[in-house]
């Protein structure tokens, strides 16, 4: 009589030996579950307007969201050391990337700038790829020269020079506010490694120098600049965008229209389903549903920078790196977008994660919530055979 070996089957393996974070899940799904709701009703009147189809870009965004599973998906089961490993590489593919976008017949145009490449059956927004590319470059970089970081200006300077023709590259499409997202997104990760003050503070000047410069030089740029400042005094053209989404805001009160009783999504606001459809949301559901979404959104921080700084408990330093790295962008570009909805900063075109709609935004954010889970995962095995070495002493600590 013969035996033979018998292999569990592919689901029931994934079932008993991944580890995933049941909390930074749940809040992830509940943004994105959130977000399909609030994106059907602030598209529904355009989406008809523009394709006879109320819910055209919804089924997009919901596409685009099965993509962005079945990568991250795939990106669950690749152990960090590969990604690490693939640092030199990640930074030449997100310098191709922005390049590419830029060659006259390749790079797509829309409302003036040049962004996006035509990729099958979507047109991929180049620098989303890209900022992820640089981060995992970065977060190697800092653990392989930690120490020059620390102790000389040269390892400061050396990716910041690289990152930087990043950012000049982003300003050619021109992309001004995935520049100021890659470059704050960068700058805490090295101030996070441990760079010296004086050298984040140096380049850290001359970045903002740099940019007031452009924005300064640039009239459109110029013209949002003095439109955030004083949208009613120009409020049928240069603040047109923020003076609607003032009035969505506020007359959402404090609970709110009702799902689907927007008034200023009927072709009043512009962009209400990309980048004001915060507006929508809280004319919507109100102050107290806004805050219940900005509650949602720091839940989801916090998580993430407690898997950072468990990592680092755990001397895995490129997988914190990683962590701070893409809580980072995202609470960044959060922050951003509801910001320039409430007026408090000038308008800078940035999608809100999870959201807003944007297939190359939601199909990139969901490939970094499979990093940090999987990070979560290699801490939860890495930690299993302490624990059991640990009970089998007589439960010590």
């Amino acid at each position: 009589m013969t035996t033979r070996s018998v292999t569990m089957p592919f689901p029931a393996r994934i079932k008993t030996e991944l580890q995933i974070d049941p909390v930074m899940l749940g809040l992830v799904l509940a943004l994105l579950m959130g977000g399909f709701v609030i994106l059907a009703s602030a598209s529904i009147s355009i989406s008809d307007n523009v394709t006879d189809n109320p819910f055209f870009y919804i089924q997009r965004q919901l596409l685009a969201a099965a993509i962005g599973a079945f990568a991250g998906f795939v990106c669950l089961f690749v152990p960090m050391q590969v990604w690490k490993s693939l640092g030199p590489v990640m930074l030449l593919l997100g310098l191709v990337l922005l390049m590419v976008v830029l060659i006259p017949g390749v790079g797509r145009e829309v409302n003036g700038s040049t962004r996006w490449v035509r990729i099958g059956i979507m047109n991929l927004q180049v620098s989303e790829p890209a900022r992820l590319c640089f981060i995992l470059y970065l977060a190697g970089y800092l653990v392989r020269r930690n120490k020059s970081v620390r102790e000389e200006f040269t390892g400061f300077l050396r990716p910041m020079v690289v990152l930087s023709i990043a950012c000049v590259l982003l300003l050619a499409e021109p992309d001004f506010g995935a520049t100021v997202v890659l470059l704050a997104t960068a700058l805490v990760m090295m101030f996070v490694a441990g760079a010296r003050i004086r050298d984040f503070l140096v380049f850290f000047t001359a970045a903002l120098l740099a940019l007031a410069a452009l924005a300064v030089a640039s009239p459109y740029r110029m013209q949002r600049l003095t439109g955030f400042l004083d949208p009613w005094a120009d409020p049928f053209n240069s603040g047109f965008q923020l003076t609607q989404s003032l009035i969505a805001i506020g007359r959402g009160e404090w609970f709110g229209v009702g799902l689907g009783d927007s008034v200023q999504k009927l072709f009043y606001l512009p962009e209400a389903h990309t980048d004001f459809v915060f507006a929508v949301y809280a004319e919507e559901f109100g102050l107290v549903g806004s805050l219940l979404l900005i509650a949602l959104f720091l839940a989801l921080l916090w998580r993430v920078f407690k898997l950072a700084m468990r990592a680092a408990d755990a001397e895995r330093l490129f997988e914190a790196y990683i962590a701070i790295g893409l809580g980072t962008w995202l609470g960044i570009q959060a922050f951003i977008n509801i910001g320039v909805n409430m007026g408090l900063l000038p308008t800078k075109g940035l999608t809100l994660p999870l959201i807003s709609y944007g297939r190359s935004s939601l199909i990139i954010t969901m490939i970094c919530v499979a990093l940090l889970l999987r990070i979560h995962h290699e801490l939860a095995v890495d930690a299993k055979p302490v624990n059991r070495k640990r009970g089998s002493k007589g439960g010590k600590s």
